[in-house]
């Protein structure tokens, strides 16, 4: 960039230029080559060089355009640091082949590139406050590097009433500033003035410099002494200690140092003889007790004191103690207790005296005046005797119980009415006996045990244990089952309790098929005279295992053999072959059966329900298909583990026409459910199924009345179900009729009516299942079952 540069001819052969300082690097001071009259051209091969009387490279020249333009910033403040009114940087320039020298002065301008600054930030100045207005103090002066104009141009004072500012010249120009009181000080009211001296330049923009002007003002002793208050009244008890602070006085002086220093000390208006009761601390103005006081010897003193300060010329304050004397209640009420009783039973009627309690005062007036009390609120009262007013009994208000609280420590207070009041205390140890008033409670109404059959006998059931608040032999329990019969049985030989712990245990094996739930009472009696008992209910729930495997009712077959069927080898797809019924004695859950094959011979030949156990052909026979069939079904019940029995069924197919087989058996009869005939037999069914319940129930009665009186080890668990299943096959499954009712509990289960029917051609047997509430037979297949 090109500047503006004054250029002016000198006889010595010296070029001139003027810039400003501060100017950017790469500024152009002036074309050099037209101002010396160079060729440029020439230039290009000539070396041109320059030589800067500074330690700095200020400049540079360029050949190709001839101009000498800045490298380096100019700070005329730096370049020129005594201030003169001119300032130049001297240079020459060097050109060789041929040599050529021109001498160039390159003039400095100043601009405002610094404000005025103080040589200290803070002044601080010492000013009595005795000082008259007008009185003048030196300020330090501002400098301001630059020169001319924007050098310093005036001073300006922050506001302040006390003080303001007067500017001086000097003959070289310089600038002084004086600081001027204008009002009286107070150092009580303004202890320190702080002032803000401001110097400005002429300069644009302007800039300023600050420095703080502390003036801290000196104390001249111009404040007595003062005390808070002019009278003080003090109340004080006689029989004070030696050594107890009166009170303490206090006097403030607003001044400063030695002026501000008391001094404490009784006038000669205070008395010889309170000064022997009373001394004062000269220095904190602390008054103590040093004699004895004696009501009776004087009830009021008054003591003058005054307050000096150590100022040169020092200055006094006084105030007045007056100190009134308290008379002193100096003896204590007393207690005297008798008659009294330490143990009491807790059922002692209300109204029973415990003690006889007197009370005594040697004061007079109110200090003698006495009255006591209980100290907590208890089940207990002070009665005033009519024979000594002095006199008071002790007595039971209120129902005891020593199950909430077994003893009470009974604390009497006897306070008199003096001023202070003093009271003492006696203490009254009522302990209570008890007496068998509870019953023993369990901790719940109501016992729900679950026990898993089979259990060993002996195991333990439950803990039922009550609890007795009352004390020795009447919280000692005894645990009895109350006696009854379940199923003529005693209720004691099938659970035992622990008549010391309330253990309730089993004595015998349940079996869930045969007990299913016992109902009984526990009684809890204590040891007290008279006792008290109570008694809980126990329901004891016998929880199923699957300990009984399925036994197969249906096909019947004797004990292993296997079920031989024939069939038509023309039956249809979905014909009814053969239904497998098995029956299983444990919970509902565990005897939950499904059925399905274990073996078959053709496994697309036939299908089984899982559920009802009706196996179908899933097609015809055709002539590449053997004629026996053998199918081995298996029947599982819903236990863990899962326990089943098989059957085997060995199918064969004959060749009989359709129409034979038609004739061999009768059409399912069409009748009402409720026909009388179905009525018959419903009925004789009935008796049938009855008889056969109580031969089985009268078979396992005997059974039980023969193993009671051995004493051998009861059987296991596998004979008794080897027994058990044993004992079906011989007095159930041997039974066609125990055949005929199964069947027929597991057809009505499905809301059908099943009736056993005579075929005049053979000896067989037609089952017809009727669905309920229609009033129709089912013709179908399934719904018929032919079985030998």
């Amino acid at each position: 960039s090109f500047v503006f540069a004054a250029v002016w001819p000198c006889a010595f052969s010296v070029t001139r230029y003027s810039i400003a300082e501060e100017m950017e690097r790469g500024s152009v001071v002036a074309n050099l080559a037209a101002d010396l009259g160079l060729d440029l051209n020439s230039l290009q091969d000539r070396e041109v060089k320059l030589d800067i009387f500074t330690n700095k490279r200020y400049l540079d020249f360029n050949k190709k355009t001839g101009e000498l333009y800045i490298v380096e910033n100019i700070n005329r403040e730096y370049l020129c640091p005594a201030k003169p009114t001119s300032c130049f940087l001297k240079l020459d320039v060097v050109i060789e082949n041929p040599l050529r020298i021109f001498n160039i002065e390159l003039g400095i301008t100043d601009i405002n590139d610094n404000a005025p600054h103080f040589r200290r930030d803070k002044v601080e100045l010492d000013v009595s406050e005795s000082a008259a207005p007008g009185e003048r103090f030196s300020l330090p002066n501002a400098v301001d590097p630059d020169v001319g104009i924007n050098t310093i141009k005036t001073y300006k004072l922050s506001a302040s009433e006390h003080f303001t500012i007067e500017i001086q010249t000097g003959s070289d120009g310089t600038q002084y500033v004086d600081l001027v009181l204008t009002k009286s000080l107070d150092r009580e009211e303004t202890a320190a003035h702080h002032l803000i001296l401001t110097a400005v330049d002429g300069g644009v923009p302007v800039r300023s410099g600050t420095a703080i002007i502390v003036v801290r003002v000196q104390d001249t002793n111009d404040n007595p002494p003062r005390f808070d208050n002019q009278i003080y009244i003090i109340n004080m008890t006689e029989n004070t200690p030696v050594g107890t602070t009166v009170t303490m006085l206090n006097a403030t002086d607003l001044d400063e140092g030695l002026n501000a220093e008391i001094v404490y000390s009784f006038t000669l208006y205070t008395s010889e003889k309170t000064q022997d009761v009373f001394a004062l601390n000269s220095n904190t103005g602390e008054i103590t007790v040093k004699g004895m006081i004696d009501y009776e010897d004087m009830k009021m003193y008054e003591m003058h004191i005054e307050a000096r300060d150590k100022g040169t010329h020092p200055l006094l304050g006084s105030c007045k103690v007056v100190v009134h004397v308290t008379d002193v209640n100096d003896n204590y009420p007393e207690i005297t207790i008798q008659s009294v009783k330490n143990t009491v039973p807790e059922n002692i009627p209300v109204g029973s005296v415990i003690a006889l309690v007197e009370t005594n005062d040697r004061d007079i007036g109110d200090n003698g005046n006495v009255s006591i009390s209980i100290h907590h609120t208890m089940p207990f009262i002070l009665k005033k005797s009519t024979d000594k007013p002095e006199q008071y009994e002790l007595i039971v208000s209120d129902t005891l119980d020593r199950e909430k609280i077994p003893e009470y420590e009974i604390r009497l207070i006897v306070t008199d009415s003096g001023t202070p009041p003093l009271s003492d205390n006696e203490t009254i140890t009522v302990l209570l006996l008890d007496v068998n008033d509870n019953a023993p409670k369990f901790p719940k109404s109501f016992y729900t045990i679950r026990v898993i059959e089979n259990n060993a006998p002996g195991a333990l059931l439950e803990s039922l244990s009550a609890f007795d608040p009352d004390l020795h032999e009447n919280q000692y329990l005894v645990y009895v089952i109350i006696e009854k019969e379940i199923a003529n049985t005693s209720i004691s030989m099938l659970f035992s309790i622990n008549p010391e712990d309330g253990k309730l245990y089993a004595l015998k094996t349940f079996d869930y098929e045969i007990e299913k739930e016992f109902l009984f009472h526990i009684e809890a009696r204590d040891s007290g005279s008279p006792p008290l008992s109570s008694n809980v209910s126990v329901h004891i729930i016998i929880v199923d295992q699957n300990d009984n495997a399925p036994v197969i009712v249906s096909p019947w077959r004797a004990h292993g053999s296997v079920v031989e069927e024939k069939i038509p080898r023309s039956t249809d797809k979905g014909s009814l072959v053969a239904k497998v019924i098995a029956l299983d004695t444990d919970s509902v859950h565990n005897s939950r059966i499904t059925y399905q094959f274990l073996q078959v011979t053709d496994a697309t030949l036939f299908s089984l329900d899982q559920y009802n156990g009706e196996i179908r052909t899933m097609r015809m026979f055709s002539y590449r298909d053997p004629r026996h069939q053998r199918l081995v079904v298996v029947a599982k019940d819903n236990g863990e583990p899962a326990l089943s029995a098989t059957v085997t069924i060995k199918l064969s197919t004959e060749e009989t026409a359709v129409k034979a087989y038609s004739d061999m058996t009768e059409v399912p009869l069409e009748y009402d459910i409720f026909s009388d005939l179905n009525l018959y037999l419903v009925i004789g069914l009935g008796s049938v199924s009855f008889l056969l319940l109580i031969t089985i129930l009268v078979t396992i009665v005997l059974k039980c009345q023969k193993a009671k009186p051995s004493k051998a080890a009861p059987p296991s668990r596998n004979s008794v179900i080897s027994e058990r299943n044993s004992t079906i096959a011989d007095s159930t499954l041997v039974s066609n009729d125990a055949y005929w009712y199964s069947l027929f509990l597991a057809e009505t289960r499905k809301g059908k009516l099943v009736v056993r029917q005579p075929v005049p051609k053979g000896s067989r047997y037609i089952v017809s299942s009727i669905p309920r509430g229609t009033g129709l037979t089912d013709t179908s297949d399934s719904a018929a079952s032919t079985l030998q």
